[in-house]
Parts: structure tokens; C-alpha cells; sequence
């Protein structure tokens, strides 16, 4: 970032900050599965849809915050996300049936965490930094929810043994509204401040006109299942590893390592892009994932197999964003990247619906995961063949400075 000016390694810290506190909180509910069931006894079933039923509202808020941060900048959409995510979860203990707990985290908190994450977030790097910078600056951002999953499984787990599980969901509500400050440098003030959209007529040509591209329906179809990966590992992990006869700490670890090694593999993509193609990236991503789920199928079920399972599916976990964010980018421009990336995330979180809910559905009905680490397999061998088809131009390395 030596090359950047000030403001704008504010507004990227800043930015991956934010991520870091709402991505932290909500790729933490895993943990939360178990004692919800037995304190309310709603059933892993009950549960999981509440949590399944989040997935989709939180991709589907992605487009919404994004349209609203292009016309009215990111200060005001941040601000109402981390109050609205705040509230869902200080809501969630007081909830006993599974209409209160789709209300609180199916609704209330993904409506807030999606308010406050990567759509509005590299939307708004985006307007600020040249077009040679802004893959860097995803991956930093990115690498910024990685680190709050690292930082909040394992501390989340602790919370739950020491206060109860009440006691956790009130403590990140609380950090959730400690982190609103770093709004003021996000909305970037001064010379970068945002300028506001005169009409919201040019937003929805560009939606229409990004519709029916063939290369941006492909890359929804890839990021479909990446979210159905991701939603089947953070919410049923931890029931993955209680049925290896593990302890609860080998599934909050998993979760902190999956987090730590994202935070190379998004710094890995986001510089990445800036060399390669980036639909070659994903590929690349996509096809790893299989591979690793076959030798995780395979592997005795110890700790160390799990937490190296983690480490491995770490590397590209959310390393996804920069690269699609940065196709998006090419076929589109800038203008309404907040919006346009926010419609893939919706699409990638119709396929996290499916792959949290199934994946309770699957356990009740067969008392194991095995078919969905079937399904998984085979979407993650589909995803990346049907990146290689966008059109994408060969990547141009700038000349070096004298």
C-alpha cells in the first residue's frame, strides 16, 4: 500500500474492520446450534432453516444496501447495518419458538450483517482507488472477515462456556455496536467523499443490461455453490465433529483456522487478479475444493485431520470474493459495482439457503452428513467448470515506474 495515498489505506482498513466484525459474528452461529437445541428443544431441523432462512436474506439485502450506498453513499447504510445486526442478535435469547428465532437471525441480524458487508464495503474502496489497486484492496477487506472468523470462533466458544449462550449472543451485540465509529473514515470524507447518484433510473438499466450477459449468469452459477459450501461447513461443522466423538473445541478451532488461512488466500487472490485471469482463479479455487473434500472422505476422522481439512479449505474459503468482485468490475465498470456485486451474493446465498438447510435435513433423516458431502463435491467439480466459459481480457501488467 506505499503507493496509495492516505485516505486510501483508511477507508480499506477501515472497511476490512467493519467486515471483520460482521463477518466474525455470523460465520460464528455454527456454535450456537447446539446449545439453542437444547435449551429450547426446536430440533436441529427448526434450527438450521431459521439459520438457512438468514443465508438468503443476508445476500438478498446485498443488492438493496449496495443500490442504496450508490445513491446515498456507504455512511448511512453502515450505520443502520451494525444497529439493525445488534439488535437481531441481543433479540435471539429472548426468542423460545422458531418463528421468534427466524425473526432475530433469519431476518433482523442478516438484514444488518448484510447492510455491512462486501458489497457496500469493496463498493466503496472501489470508487476510491485506481483500477490497478482495487484487487489488492479487496483481498485486504476480505482478509478482514477472514480474521474475524479467526478471532471470533474460538473466543465465541469461550464466551458460551463461561456466560452461557445468552450471555455470548449480548457480548457481539456489543461489539457489533463498538464498531460504528469506523464508518467516519469508510464514508470517505473530504476529497473522496461519495457523490450522491441524481436519479436511480441508470441503476436498474445496469441491472437489466447485466442480466442478460452470459458470462455474468455464469459467474452467479459458480458462486451459487460456493455459498452452498460455505453455509454446509459453518453451520454443521461443529455437528460433523460432535459425530467423530470430538470435543466442541476441535469444531470452534476448525472454524478459527478455516478464518486464519483465508486471510493468506484472500491476500494470495487479491494480488492474484492482478496477474492472472481471474476466472482461471476460480477455476482454480473451485476444482481445490473437491479435492479436498474426497480426501477429507477418506482421511480417519482425528483432530488433526480436521484441522487440516480446515487449513486447506481455508486458502479459498471467501478468497472467492476479489476475483468475482473483479470480473464484475471488468464487464461493468465501477459505477454500480455495489449493486451488481450485491446480485451475485444474492446468488450466492440462495445456494448457502440450500447448503445450511439440507444439511439439517439430511442429519435427521440419515444421522450423518454423507450425502451432502457428496452433493458438495460434485458442485465445487461444477463451479469451476462453468467459470472457464466468462469472457474475460487477458490481465495487462502495468509498466514499472522508473
Amino acid at each position: 500500500m506505499t503507493h496509495w495515498s492516505r485516505p486510501a489505506v483508511l477507508v480499506t482498513l477501515a472497511a476490512a474492520a467493519i467486515l471483520m466484525v460482521t463477518m466474525g459474528s455470523r460465520q460464528t452461529l455454527g456454535l450456537f446450534v447446539s446449545p439453542l437445541n437444547s435449551t429450547t428443544g426446536l430440533g436441529i431441523t427448526a434450527i438450521s432453516l431459521a439459520l438457512a432462512i438468514g443465508q438468503f436474506v443476508w445476500g438478498a439485502a446485498q443488492p438493496l444496501a449496495g443500490a442504496a450506498a450508490d445513491r446515498w453513499g456507504p455512511a448511512p447504510v453502515l450505520v443502520a447495518g451494525l444497529v439493525i445486526l445488534a439488535l437481531g442478535t441481543a433479540l435471539t435469547p429472548f426468542m423460545s419458538s422458531s418463528l421468534g428465532l427466524i425473526f432475530s437471525l433469519g431476518l433482523v441480524a442478516a438484514i444488518g450483517s448484510g447492510a455491512g458487508s462486501f458489497s457496500v464495503l469493496i463498493g466503496a474502496a472501489a470508487q476510491r482507488l485506481p483500477a490497478e489497486s482495487r484487487g489488492t484492496a479487496s483481498g485486504v477487506i476480505n482478509a478482514g472477515g477472514s480474521f474475524g472468523q479467526f478471532v471470533f470462533a474460538p473466543v465465541t466458544q469461550k464466551l458460551i462456556q463461561a456466560f452461557g449462550w445468552m450471555g455470548a449472543m449480548w457480548t457481539l451485540a456489543v461489539v457489533t455496536l463498538a464498531a460504528i465509529p469506523l464508518v467516519a473514515m469508510v464514508a470517505g470524507r473530504g476529497t473522496a467523499a461519495h457523490k450522491p447518484a441524481a436519479g436511480g433510473s441508470g441503476v436498474w438499466k445496469a441491472v437489466r443490461d447485466a442480466m442478460e450477459d452470459r458470462s455474468y449468469l455464469l459467474l452467479h452459477a459458480g458462486f451459487f455453490t460456493c455459498g452452498f459450501h460455505i453455509a454446509f461447513l459453518v453451520t454443521h461443522l461443529p455437528g460433523e465433529v460432535a459425530l467423530c466423538g470430538l470435543s466442541p473445541t476441535v469444531a470452534s478451532w476448525s472454524l478459527g483456522i478455516i478464518g486464519l488461512a483465508n486471510i493468506a488466500g484472500s491476500l494470495l487472490a487479491g494480488a492474484a487478479v492482478s496477474r492472472y485471469r481471474s476466472k482461471h482463479v476460480l477455476a482454480l479455487m473451485y476444482g481445490s475444493r473437491a479435492a479436498l473434500i474426497a480426501l477429507y472422505l477418506a482421511a480417519p476422522k482425528t483432530p488433526l485431520t480436521f484441522y487440516l481439512f480446515a487449513a486447506g479449505l481455508g486458502l479459498t474459503w471467501l478468497a472467492t470474493v476479489p476475483p468475482t468482485a473483479a470480473i464484475v468490475g471488468k464487464l461493468f465498470g465501477i459505477r454500480y459495482l455495489a449493486t451488481l456485486f450485491g446480485l451475485t451474493l444474492l446468488s450466492h446465498q440462495v445456494g448457502a439457503f440450500f447448503g445450511a438447510w439440507l444439511g439439517g435435513i439430511a442429519m435427521e433423516a440419515s444421522g450423518s452428513y454423507q450425502w451432502m458431502w457428496y452433493a458438495d463435491m460434485a458442485l465445487s467439480a461444477a463451479a469451476a467448470a462453468v467459470n472457464l466459459p466468462i469472457r474475460e481480457a487477458p490481465v495487462r501488467m502495468a509498466p514499472a515506474a522508473a
